[in-house]
């Protein structure tokens, strides 16, 4: 054996990937980065605010203030803030002079809507995880295992090739041999490419995606109109007018009939309605940049898999409309770069490979490695210009 193949032999078992053991499932990243960040902020921050809320209730006691008549004991005015902000309705009398009130509840019930809306925003994350989740790691699992597989059987072939090219005693028959399989495909491993292509005529994966989004977008809006018709009615009112005389008060000719109340927290329930109406605003070129990410391929993470053998959904043209499943597969592939082991194998081989394609005839990583293993040197002089007229 010359030094010469044993150092070939010991670079293609260097370039081996180790098998996977354990499970693999822990490590799947089933959320795009942006998707994860739009969910922790579209939930998290209403849920922020109600602990605000909550907060500035138990520090500064009652939300309103009633300026009641100087003879009212304590237990008369605690009853009288306590009234007031059951009722939370504001009297007042319009230019006829006629009687009329305003509900002023969006202030009561600012702490349960902020749960709704953070319930509300929940719903397309559960909507992915139990609709497309299962589906998507299985689906990961597979690609992610045959990508890598395939760059080892890619690697073992020409070990085999290396093998044989030794043990031969004629090396025209050899080089005979491998051109033909060349010719009839033999070295390709068609059934990742095929898988691939029938995910472009799925469509689940990416209904579902599209779904969440939209209805991301649709509970938005309906908070800029939840805040818009019913915070934008009371935000700049502190103070309103309350009737207590109502029941056995009725007829109690001592207790007047309008008493002025002022709004303790009206600076809480402006900032969380601004807050809301900011955040929500800027999640909104987060979520139609997501929904745009579906409208173009991951043509650099397909490029540098076109070095494996029957993986050319690129060369032959296979890519049509990008709004189906593979291309949500690809997103996740590129969220889940760091599982795919041979991507950095494959990333340095490919810059590799357009420096030597000025000099060689280089296809797929298989060509490559027999010109690094040493083959190709020892192509017969016949056969290279032969090849060389096929691709000039």
């Amino acid at each position: 054996m010359s030094l010469a193949h044993t150092a070939a032999e010991y670079m293609l078992s260097d370039a081996l990937l180790p098998d996977r053991k354990g499970p693999r499932l822990k490590g799947l990243r089933l959320e795009l980065p942006l998707d994860r960040m739009v969910k922790f902020v579209a939930v998290g921050f209403p849920l922020l605010l109600v602990s605000l809320a909550f907060a500035q209730e138990f520090s500064s006691g009652s939300p309103i203030s009633c300026f009641c008549p100087s003879n009212f004991s304590i237990r008369q005015a605690a009853y009288v803030d306590s009234s007031c902000w059951d009722s939370l309705v504001h009297h007042e009398q319009d230019e006829s002079g006629q009687s009329k009130t305003k509900s002023l509840w969006p202030h009561k019930a600012l702490p349960y809507s902020l749960l709704a809306l953070a319930v509300a925003m929940y719903l397309p994350v559960l909507l992915w995880q139990y609709a497309a989740v299962p589906a998507l790691s299985s689906d990961l699992l597979f690609i992610i295992s045959e990508l890598d597989k395939s760059y080892n059987r890619a690697i073992r072939l020409v070990q085999h090739m290396l093998k044989i090219r030794q043990e031969s005693s004629d090396p025209d028959v050899f080089w005979d041999e491998l051109e033909k399989a060349r010719k009839e495909r033999y070295f390709e491993f068609a059934l990742l490419e095929q898988y691939l292509a029938c995910k472009q005529r799925s469509h689940s994966l990416v209904a579902t995606y599209l779904l969440r989004n939209a209805l991301l977008l649709l509970f938005t809006s309906a908070t800029y109109l939840y805040l818009g018709h019913f915070h934008l009615d009371v935000f700049f009112q502190e103070e309103f007018s309350c009737s207590i005389k109502t029941g056995l008060l009725h007829d109690e000719t001592h207790i007047p009939d309008l008493i002025t109340c002022r709004l303790t927290s009206l600076s809480v329930f402006q900032i969380v309605s601004l807050a809301s109406v900011a955040i929500y605003t800027l999640l909104v070129p987060v979520i139609l940049y997501n929904l745009t990410r579906l409208c173009r391929w991951d043509k650099r993470l397909l490029s540098i898999y076109e070095m494996l053998p029957a993986f050319d959904l690129l060369s032959r043209k296979m890519l049509g409309c990008p709004i189906n499943d593979l291309n949500v597969i690809l997103l996740f592939l590129r969220a889940n770069i760091s599982e795919l082991i041979s991507f950095s194998w494959l990333s340095v081989l490919c810059e590799l490979k357009d420096t030597a394609t000025q000099k060689h005839n280089i296809d797929t990583m298989v060509d490559f490695m027999t010109l690094l293993a040493g083959l190709e040197p020892s192509k017969p002089k016949h056969l290279t210009h032969g090849m060389c007229d096929e691709n000039p």
